[in-house]
């Protein structure tokens, strides 16, 4: 059975500010804390936490979709890539950010869902109070 994980959140910022933020690979490690490696074309590598994530820009469509593909350390070697697919919405002001994580193994699949808000939202939300 596919595994499908669903969040959304909204942040003070707006919607194509999040998705800027995201593809800017300065501003990305400093919302998380860590070196990424991230690009717009579809193909490039995709590397955050030290590689411990890691995968491909699948589609970019400015300034509202962002699908990679996508995988943990904590994936088996034979484990498929899951499918990330982040959608930006504005909301007035702020901005509204869909996540739809697809096929994430059963091994990972509460990690993924905790650290979406561990590693991105909650860091994120302090990025932009520091303002």
């Amino acid at each position: 059975m596919r595994s499908i994980i669903q969040q959304s959140i909204v942040l003070p910022a707006p919607a194509q500010s999040l998705y800027a933020m995201y593809l800017d690979p300065i501003v990305h490690a400093e919302i998380t804390g860590a070196p990424v490696t991230i690009d717009t074309l579809s193909g490039s590598p995709f590397r955050a936490f030290d590689g411990n994530l890691s995968g491909t820009m699948l589609t970019v469509v400015e300034p509202a979709l962002i699908v990679q593909s996508w995988r943990s350390t904590h994936f088996n070697h034979d484990d498929p890539d899951s499918t990330l697919i982040l959608t930006f919405t504005p909301l007035g002001p702020a901005g509204r950010i869909d996540l739809v994580h697809l096929d994430v193994p059963s091994q990972d699949h509460q990690g993924v869902v905790d650290g979406w808000e561990a590693f991105y939202w909650t860091p994120w939300r302090r990025y932009l109070a520091r303002g």
